[in-house]
């Protein structure tokens, strides 16, 4: 199987990200996930891994709005002209606005935190000196599986960091800059019909924002339910697309404690959509923390049930790009992951 990733994701590495009730704690979202992916897939015999092609920023801006890809570019650069202490000690700071936009009402504003507070949704969107380029390399590790896939009609692993699914399509928000997976699918929209699987815990808000009034490409997530749940205020059943989208988008909140059994259940259903589509091509948003012990999430998905559920999406028998999401469960990830793409190759 093809893999493809880049070395620029370790120059993404907050010192800090902030939980509910101000909590700092190390960043989840950090490099150690990828060695342990890498480390798995070095013990297999059919993992090869390539650097990936940069396609520049066309295919991100069909996808993303232009000012908010300038904004992640520029912000770490104006941070630094604007805040002295920052400026003297960076390695221990990371842009975080205190003031966030409440959106049916708001509009950019030119002051930097004002531009923050309004592209940033939350606050393990965290910004340093190299998160653009990390998220760059991470966007074309993403297309460079799609283009992989559309090529040789076989499926391909993006090992993606940063991830991407909670970016929409002028923010940033839940460890996500760009949207690896909506770059990927509206990239191999223009070939054929898309289906979009996201199984990672959270639901993905960002590609059901951008892709919500669209019928060429099928989004599906499966995740805990957002009346418990991050991102808490999307991801809820009776979303199912608007305009021309309506009925192509589909959501299946799961209670908490959710095992391997509601979770098949849940993806028998949405592989029977997802057949009934017809779709050319599959992009899987692949989040490993519905795991038993995530701690970020609250499913019991056992490593039998990833095996299961490779297999079960892989008999769909379709050109898949795999995009690497969550899963926070690191001395488990690289095994779990290896043991969902082993369907595939």
């Amino acid at each position: 199987m093809k893999i493809f990733y880049s070395e620029e994701h370790r120059k993404h590495h907050p010192p800090f990200e902030v939980f509910d009730g101000g909590k700092r704690v190390p960043y989840y979202e950090n490099p150690d996930r990828m060695d342990r992916i890498l480390s798995a897939l070095e013990k297999t015999d059919w993992a090869e891994l390539s650097e990936p092609t940069d396609f520049g920023l066309d295919p991100i801006l069909t996808v993303h709005d232009r000012d908010y890809i300038n904004f992640l570019a520029s912000c770490w650069t104006e941070w630094l002209a604007a805040d002295p202490e920052t400026a003297a000690t960076p390695e221990q700071h990371a842009f975080l606005p205190a003031t966030f936009a409440l959106r049916r009402k708001a509009r950019p504003t030119t002051s930097l935190l004002g531009k923050g507070g309004y592209y940033l949704m939350d606050l393990s969107a965290c910004i340093v000196e190299h998160t653009y380029k990390a998220a760059l390399a991470s966007a074309n590790c993403a297309l460079t599986a799609a283009s992989s896939s559309f090529i040789l009609h076989n499926s391909s692993f993006a090992l993606c960091r940063p991830p991407g699914h909670h970016a929409g399509k002028d923010y940033a928000a839940g460890y996500c800059f760009i949207n690896n997976a909506a770059v990927a699918a509206n990239w191999l929209s223009a070939k054929g019909k898309v289906a979009i699987l996201d199984i990672d815990y959270h639901a993905g808000n960002g590609t059901q924002d951008i892709f919500y009034e669209r019928d060429d490409v099928l989004t599906i997530s499966i995740h805990g339910d957002p009346d418990y749940e991050y991102p808490h205020y999307i991801g809820f059943a009776d979303e199912t697309g608007a305009v021309k989208g309506l009925g192509f988008h589909k959501n299946f909140p799961l209670l908490k404690d959710t095992g391997d059994e509601g979770y098949l259940s849940a993806l028998d259903e949405a592989l029977e959509m997802i057949q009934k589509f017809a779709p050319n091509y599959l992009v899987l948003s692949a989040g490993m923390d519905t795991f038993d012990g995530d701690p970020l999430g609250k499913f019991h998905v056992t490593r039998e049930g990833f095996a299961e559920i490779g297999k079960r999406i892989a008999g769909l028998t379709l050109p898949t790009a795999i995009i690497m999401e969550g899963g926070y469960a690191n001395d488990a990830l690289g095994v779990n992951i290896v043991t969902l793409l082993e369907n595939f190759k």
